[in-house]
């Protein structure tokens, strides 16, 4: 009986996926058909290429595994699909000139690639049972075996491991493409002095996969999740120019480490704990089975040894499989109700625990916190924020009164919803399990009511690189060029945390050059400086001084930005020590002020911008539009214990949630 349910959902699965109808002649065939068999069946005109491999393999004793190899590709094969179209492979020429594209952003890089090649036009999707032919799947099922015989490492990789991990001809939407032979020889050579090394374990997959990425000539990657358009995956050729995002870099490191015969995975997260996105990340595994992470270029890690173990990256991590979660979709489908997206055709698994150092097996929900308001859902999805949105990260039945949600690692702020009539209906306000104590805060509205003062629209704590480098930076005054006498007028102490940040001088002498040193080691990173005489609002004029050469080598950070009034441009010294930046002021001036700006992102208030703040109260509420005059933005009566969003209505996309605590942003 459970055979027999399991085919039946094979499959519901796969007809409901592609959008096919389940015939009264399948259903009557469900005792007996086989997954290959349904597969099979949905490969149209494309069967006799399938069934030719698999006579191949089956006539040849000898390929008893690459039978269950092919097998295991074609039952997974109805599964995937691709786009097509005369203009897509013009429009990944991006990758490859955003490669070379010296000293230009990745929007004008793509705003090239639209005005030469103009509009993209309409894309076609083919499915892969449909296209695939008996050559193309043999040249893969060849050259995967070809190398797990043939390299040392090879011995330690069981059978149920390739299959998934180095079998598979694709990562997942990409065009088809014969990569492996390609991949292969171009870097195979690599290797060769470790294949005759007497010292190092060379039957040690992560040995051979942290050799590999050692010798690698170019790893430079330009990191960026702008494009010209929507792609997916762009598949072996593109991403071997190593720019894009962290899903561009860690697909050729897929490539990569297959054909080679080096098991990985893609691992990730849907949505992170304290982000707005998701990310994309390299698992290979040791002769022991010990899991290592990679975020391209950096060194393969042991998981449980890395930083992310003890982080709160997100509520889940999830590893890409080819084969489908047949146990994850029966279990949501017997619900009877529409899936979120996320879980309509599971190829993945859950890999939380092996990264996590604090691990909750489970989660409760209490009933009182549940909204009263009835929901016909029958599945609850426990949902991180994106922004203003909620994104679902893990599910669980939905029951009022044991609502628990299992497996989690440590995480930031979290919501519950149903997913009803293509949207998400939330039960829950916002809330935060506190990792040492397990006790739970909900963040709801109350009739008490706060002023609160903003400075940035996103946590400026991923800034503290930039805003460390100002600590033990000092402005100097001197009447000579070249500050042989020099007197300090002011030394910073603390990082700045607001976009401009006045101070006294603590001279009352008069000087004709006046400069800003940057500390050691911090390239003498500063966005943007103003020296103001006593009793005067606008800034010194000057000859504008300073050291040259930046560490883009390109002019975009040269030492002038700082006196440009754009606090969005800054030095970035091409040396770690030595860099200064300053004025001739053509005469002696009293310094009485100054006004210094850290190297940003631009997540500040920037004045001028228009700015409009959000509290969450059941769905996101508006407190009002306001055009920042200063650095800062003042809301009065917003209720307490909320949490906030702060959109920037004239620039930028980075925004992220937080509360008000203690008279400043707590970024969530």
């Amino acid at each position: 009986m459970a055979k027999r349910t399991k085919i039946l959902f094979t499959i519901i699965l796969l007809f409901s996926i592609l959008g096919w109808h389940l015939t009264d002649s399948l259903i009557v065939l469900e005792g007996s058909i086989t997954p290959l068999e349904i597969a099979l069946q949905s490969a149209g005109n494309s069967r006799n290429e399938l069934e030719k491999v698999l006579l191949y393999y089956r006539e040849n004793s000898s390929d008893s595994l690459k039978y269950r190899a092919v097998c295991f590709l074609i039952v997974n094969m109805p599964f995937y699909s691709y786009l097509s179209g005369k203009q897509l492979e013009n429009y990944k020429s991006y990758y490859s000139w955003l490669k070379k594209s010296k000293g230009k952003s990745p929007e004008q890089v793509a705003d090239s690639v639209k005005k030469v090649f103009g509009p993209i036009g309409n894309m076609v999707r083919k499915r892969d049972i449909l296209e695939i032919d008996s050559a193309y799947l043999c040249h893969n099922i060849e050259w995967a075996f070809k190398v797990w015989k043939e390299q040392p490492w090879g011995k330690n990789i069981s059978f149920d491991m390739f299959c998934e991990y180095i079998l598979p001809y694709r990562i997942d939407d990409e065009p088809l493409a014969y990569w492996r032979e390609m991949y292969y020889e171009k870097y195979n050579s690599l290797l060769d002095s470790l294949r005759m090394s007497n010292t190092l374990d060379k039957e040690d997959p992560v040995v051979a996969a942290s050799y590999l990425i050692e010798r690698l000539l170019d790893k430079e990657h330009i990191f960026t999740s702008v494009t010209p358009t929507s792609f997916g995956h762009i598949g072996p050729e593109y991403v071997q120019y190593l720019s894009g995002s962290c899903r561009e870099v860690t697909d050729f490191c897929v490539y990569l480490f297959r054909a080679l015969g080096i098991p990985c995975a893609i691992d990730f997260i849907p949505m992170s704990g304290s982000g707005s996105a998701g990310h994309f990340w390299l698992v290979t595994w040791d002769k022991n089975g010990e899991d290592y992470k990679m975020d391209f270029p950096e060194p393969l890690q042991l998981v449980r040894k890395s930083w992310w173990y003890a982080m709160d990256m997100s509520a889940k991590m999830y590893r890409y499989t080819f084969s489908v979660n047949r146990g994850v979709y029966e279990s949501m489908a017997a619900y009877g109700e529409e899936l979120y997206p996320f879980w309509r055709l599971p190829k993945f698994k859950d890999v939380t625990h092996g990264y996590a150092q604090y691990y909750k097996k489970e989660m409760k929900i209490p009933s009182e916190r549940i909204y009263k308001e009835k929901r016909d859902g029958k599945i609850a999805y426990l949902c991180l924020s994106s922004r203003d949105r909620w994104i679902p990260v893990d599910w669980t039945e939905y029951d009022r009164n044991n609502l628990v949600f299992r497996n989690l690692k440590k995480s930031s702020i979290m919501r519950v919803a149903t997913y009803e009539n293509g949207s998400l209906h939330f039960v829950t306000d916002p809330f935060i399990v506190d990792g040492w104590t397990n006790k739970s805060h909900y963040y709801s509205a109350g009739e008490e009511k706060q002023d609160v003062v903003l400075y940035a629209k996103s946590n400026i704590d991923t800034e503290n690189l930039f805003r460390d480098r100002m600590i033990g930076g000092v402005f100097e005054g001197s009447n000579r060029a070249d500050f042989a006498d020099k007197d300090t007028l002011f030394l910073i102490q603390s990082k700045p945390y607001r976009l401009r940040t006045v101070v006294k001088s603590w001279s009352d002498k008069k000087y004709r050059y006046l400069r800003y040193v940057g500390p050691e080691n911090a390239s003498c990173n500063v966005a943007e400086i103003a020296f103001y005489e006593p009793n005067d609002t606008t800034a010194l004029k000057g000859n504008v001084l300073g050291t040259p050469g930046c560490s883009q080598q390109d002019g975009s950070h040269e030492y002038t930005n700082a006196f440009d009034g754009k606090t969005w441009t800054s030095f970035d010294y091409i040396e770690p020590t030595g860099g200064w930046t300053g004025l001739d002021a053509g005469k002696e001036v009293q310094v009485d002020s100054i006004a210094y700006t850290p190297r940003n992102r631009d997540n500040y208030i920037r004045p001028g911008d228009t700015f409009e703040l959000f509290y969450c109260d059941g769905d996101w509420k508006s407190a009002g539009m306001m055009i920042a005059t200063t650095d800062s933005l003042v809301y009065k009566n917003i209720p307490k214990d909320v949490l906030l969003l702060l959109r920037n209505h004239t620039r930028g996309v980075d925004e992220r949630i937080f509360v008000y605590e203690n008279g400043t942003q707590a970024w969530k």
